[in-house]
């Protein structure tokens, strides 16, 4: 057989796990719609309060003196509704209960589970404005996570300071998506007020920022999909060695002209 007949089969041979390894530009391109999209301010977000949440809430005003009964550790919360340094060894959480109370200082149980944010901060002042002028509440969810399973480069779970935080922030916090994640079928578990709802995400198109699913609330679920593989995991090797064979025989080649 004629040696450069030869070389032109070998190459074929290698060039065929090429054309199934690549993966079409639409499969993996994320927003590609987002210029027919409208520029127009997004509803607002906020996350509800649900049972086993750890709330961190200080009280404050001008005078500290009169708020140091509704708090858990005075010491930590200053005039002006600053914080001080924590003391690690005083207990200054609230968890939420099964039945969606907290057990708080001077007022007693109070229902917050269901409520948003704002909601809350709201109950709390109209309650404490009966004992102090202009009272200063701060709130903050200490236990909110979100967990990532399935075809990203780094699964685990992941713990957030901020209740603003986006799918593509979990996504991201993950490792990212790899070459071989579905990007149109990314899986959300939510869970309500004891019900669980899903909720499929395609991040291909811009318009999921709208979604309620775009925010992550706290101990969501997120399942990112793999594709369905039909060849080896190991073609970028196998075609890097085949690429290196077709020099060297080329050189071999040119050669034994």
């Amino acid at each position: 057989m004629n040696i450069f007949k030869f070389s032109k089969k070998v190459f074929l041979i290698f060039l065929i796990p090429l054309f199934f390894s690549c993966v079409p530009k639409k499969d993996i391109l994320h927003y590609q719609n987002i210029e027919s999209m409208a520029q127009e301010k997004g509803a607002t977000y906020e996350i509800k309060i649900q049972p086993d949440d750890l709330l961190i809430i200080s009280v404050s005003a001008e005078d500290s003196k009169v708020t140091a009964p509704f708090n858990l550790n005075p010491s930590n919360v200053i005039s002006g509704g600053a914080q001080a340094p924590t003391n690690k060894s005083a207990v200054d959480n609230y968890l939420v209960d099964a039945d969606g109370f907290i057990d708080f200082p001077e007022l007693g149980k109070l229902k917050v589970s269901g409520l948003t944010r704002s909601e809350v901060l709201a109950l709390f002042k109209k309650k404490l404005s009966a004992y102090i002028k202009n009272p200063i509440i701060t709130l903050r969810i200490e236990n909110f996570k979100v967990v990532v399973q399935g075809d990203v480069s780094a699964p685990g779970v992941f713990q957030v300071k901020s209740d603003r935080f986006t799918l593509i922030e979990a996504l991201t916090m993950a490792g990212d998506l790899k070459i071989t994640s579905r990007r149109d079928n990314i899986l959300v578990i939510r869970e309500i007020d004891g019900v669980k709802s899903y909720h499929r995400v395609d991040i291909r198109k811009a318009d999921f920022i709208n979604s309620p699913f775009y925010y992550m609330a706290q101990n969501d679920v997120v399942y990112v999909e793999p594709k369905y593989k039909t060849i080896s995991p190991n073609v970028t090797l196998v075609t890097s060695i085949a690429s290196i064979g077709l020099t060297l025989l080329s050189f071999l080649l040119i050669l034994t002209r």
